[in-house]
């Protein structure tokens, strides 16, 4: 089973992360060059071909069934498994449930906690929630 290709804003926001993880290695690269590694990591033969085969069509999810993922859900880290994903009917976004590997605390005070394990939340194409916490944050974001 071949695995769906990110939409454009993703593929380019992965360039842009690899391109600051290699920079803070010392290794600088253009944006162009990170579009060709991203293509590789995704195994096609380079940028062009990726960006063909993405299309203009519809984002796909922003995560695939058995995925492992990371990102930030209500502020704090988390890693775990993506268990299920369904397309939201004439929203541009998915319903993706996630099982994190360790329990998030879902609250900020000291004297009170509520753990969440599995958490099921309306991402868009680039792995992030429309609903915002009163910070501005949106309320799960996704290391894509």
């Amino acid at each position: 089973m071949t695995q769906p290709i990110p939409s454009l804003p993703v593929l380019k926001r992965r360039a842009q992360q690899l391109r600051e993880r290699l920079a803070l290695e010392g290794e600088t690269i253009s944006h162009g060059k990170a579009l060709e590694r991203v293509a590789h990591m995704l195994g096609h033969r380079n940028w062009n071909t990726l960006r063909a085969m993405a299309g203009n069509g519809e984002p796909g999810p922003p995560a695939t069934l058995g995925a492992r993922v990371s990102g930030r859900y209500l502020g704090q880290p988390f890693t775990g498994t993506v268990l299920g994903v369904q397309s939201l009917q004439h929203q541009r976004s998915h319903r993706v449930t996630i099982h994190f590997d360790e329990p998030v605390d879902v609250v900020e005070f000291d004297s009170f906690s509520a753990f969440r394990q599995r958490v099921t939340s309306s991402l868009n194409a680039e792995g992030r929630t429309a609903n915002k916490t009163s910070n501005g944050r949106p309320i799960m974001e996704l290391d894509l």
